[in-house]
């Protein structure tokens, strides 16, 4: 059920309305004397999230026992409390003040006690959702904070996305606080469809996976799901976990997927400040590689970036950049390498082949960051010094099969008709 919401095509919503779409969603829950957790992304997400922090503090505030914030870290790097301050857009004074009786916490997704379990998929459902292509039993570990809290909520935007289809909703619960196995099996479970075939889908047998594993949080749950355009947010949607977020995927679907007539050979992705390493600056080739040619380059232009992963890099180190078949076919090589990395690999280096222990990737993916050419070539990435691309000179040429896309990792570009003109294999 949806309790309000409001979505435009063209324009953004003012901050009056967001208010009142708030408001009238709120007011609709029970909250008197509740304990309330609201579940936010980090930093690697465009959102207005100072405005919402506000707004949910006035409206939750008066009517809850208790509200706090937990970041949906995933597994990425906790944030320090001045980057906290920063996200949530107050002062140090505010949080010390008016704010004081409101924690926000970051997903301690380090440590074995972090976790619960709260029940297992069995493999015989694993095995229907898939359609047979996996067939094993998947336990529900999540953050056991949720369980000191009431009622829970999710706060974030929806974007297309390599593993789901489009993130927002029960994502903020896995893999945002969720425990290594189900977060490893349904990543991987992503990667083996393939990046190209999930990424911009709202129904798809991984998304179906976090459905089920929802029914096994045993609080209720309410979505505050967003659609943000500039920065700025043309959707609000808050309701059930499930109708608020087909809401905001529906228009994301309008708002965040690029239709082109044909591909490119050389496509420049200029991956923004907020992704510091190439775990999240890989967004960059998930929501590229469709408009790629055949044999053509994507090269990710990110000066700023040193780090291949802050968490995962010595394992990346291990086994590099591979296309989905270079893991399938050697799986007793790599049984111990999490799945949650292996998928990484694969959406980063994109489609491809691994015949007769040669692999054939299908375009060339090109790091011009800060890494060194001895660390990108190591981890089987093709290496170009940031200093030597003069990014007017590829502007501007679309005729000429070259393209800039600033901002990348959030837009999704698609060919109209990718049947005719670029190779997916099955």
């Amino acid at each position: 059920m949806l309790l309000a919401g409001k979505g435009l095509t063209s324009g953004y919503l003012t901050d009056e309305q967001v208010f009142e779409i708030l408001k009238t969603g709120i007011e609709q829950i029970d909250l008197k004397g509740k304990k309330v957790l609201v579940l936010i992304p980090d930093h690697t997400r465009t959102c207005p999230l100072g405005m919402l922090f506000r707004y949910m503090a006035d409206l939750i505030t008066p009517r809850a026992s208790k509200l706090d914030f937990l970041i949906a870290l995933g597994t990425h790097p906790p944030m320090s409390q001045e980057k906290i301050n920063q996200l949530v857009g107050i002062s140090e004074d505010q949080r010390n003040t008016k704010y004081k009786n409101i924690g926000i916490y970051n997903h301690d997704w380090t440590n074995s006690d972090t976790f619960t379990t709260l029940g297992t998929i069995s493999a015989d459902e694993i095995e229907k959702i898939t359609k047979g292509l996996m067939k094993q039993q998947v336990p529900v570990g999540l953050n056991k904070m949720i369980l000191d809290y009431d009622q829970l909520m999710i706060l974030g935007p929806t974007f297309p996305h390599e593993v789901v289809g489009f993130s927002g909703g029960l994502k903020y619960f896995f893999p945002g606080i969720a425990d290594w196995k189900i977060i490893n099996f349904f990543h991987w479970l992503g990667a083996v469809i393939t990046c190209i075939k999930i990424i911009g889908h709202r129904d798809t047998p991984v998304r179906e996976v976090l459905n089920k594993a929802a029914e096994f949080i045993p609080r209720p749950i309410i979505n505050i799901d967003l659609v943000v355009k500039d920065a700025k947010l043309a959707g609000c949607f808050i309701g059930d976990a499930k109708e608020a977020f087909k809401e905001a995927a529906d228009l994301s679907n309008q708002l965040h997927i690029v239709y082109k007539d044909k591909p490119y050979k050389t496509v420049l992705g200029i991956a923004p400040e907020m992704y510091d390493d190439i775990w999240t600056a890989g967004k960059v080739m998930y929501k590229l590689e469709p408009i790629v040619a055949d044999g053509g380059e994507l090269i990710i232009y990110a000066p700023h970036i040193t780090e291949v992963s802050y968490t995962h890099g010595k394992i990346i180190d291990k086994i590099g950049y591979h296309v989905r078949d270079y893991f399938l076919k050697q799986m007793d090589k790599f049984k111990d390498i999490p799945g949650g990395v292996m998928a990484h690999s694969t959406h980063v280096r994109g489609l491809g082949t691994f015949e007769n222990g040669i692999e054939k990737p299908r375009v060339t993916v090109t790091l011009a960051t800060g890494i060194s050419k001895e660390r990108t070539e190591m981890i089987n990435l093709n290496y170009r010094d940031p200093a030597t691309i003069n990014i007017d000179e590829f502007r501007n040429r679309e005729d000429e099969g070259i393209i800039v896309v600033d901002h990348a990792g959030e837009i999704l570009h698609r060919l109209k008709e990718p049947e005719k003109h670029i190779t997916i294999p099955d």
